[in-house]
C-alpha cells in the first residue's frame, strides 16, 4: 500500500515537473540512463530530454496525465496512461494526446523514471487520474 501511494505521488510530481518544464525536478525524477522513444520513433537520452526545456524549445501551456494504470513488479512498475498537452516546440504547435508507457524503478528507496514511450492517439482521455 505504501508503494502504491509513493507511485501515485511520483506520477503527480512528474506531471507537474513536465508541465512547468522544471529541469531540476525532472533531473531528480529520471534515472541517469533514462531513455524516451518519441511519438515519431526518435530516441532521447536524459540530457536531450532535459535540454528541450533548458533551451526553451519546449513550452507547455497545459500538460495532463490521465487514464493511468500502474502494475508493480517488485521494485519496478509499469504505468500506462494518456498524456495530453497544449505545447509549442521550437515555435511549432505540439498539441496532442499520446498513449504513454513508463518504466519506473526504485533504487535506494527512491522511485525514478527509467524509460518512456509515447504513441500519438487522437483519443481524448477521460477524467484526470
Amino acid at each position: 500500500m505504501e508503494d502504491e501511494q509513493e507511485l501515485t505521488d511520483f506520477a503527480r510530481r512528474w506531471t507537474e515537473a513536465e508541465r512547468r518544464g522544471d529541469v531540476t525536478a525532472l533531473d531528480a525524477l529520471l534515472t541517469d540512463d533514462f531513455s524516451a522513444v518519441g511519438p515519431r520513433g526518435f530516441v532521447l537520452d536524459k540530457k536531450q530530454w532535459l535540454d528541450r526545456y533548458a533551451s526553451g524549445a519546449l513550452v507547455h501551456d497545459a500538460f495532463t496525465w490521465a487514464e493511468v494504470t500502474i502494475r508493480q513488479y517488485g521494485r519496478a512498475a509499469v504505468a500506462t496512461g494518456v498524456q495530453g498537452q497544449q505545447s509549442d516546440f521550437d515555435g511549432r504547435d505540439a498539441d496532442g494526446y499520446f498513449r504513454v508507457t513508463q518504466t519506473i524503478v526504485e533504487t535506494d528507496g527512491v522511485w525514478r523514471l527509467a524509460a518512456l514511450h509515447l504513441s500519438p492517439t487522437g483519443d481524448r482521455p477521460g477524467p484526470e487520474a
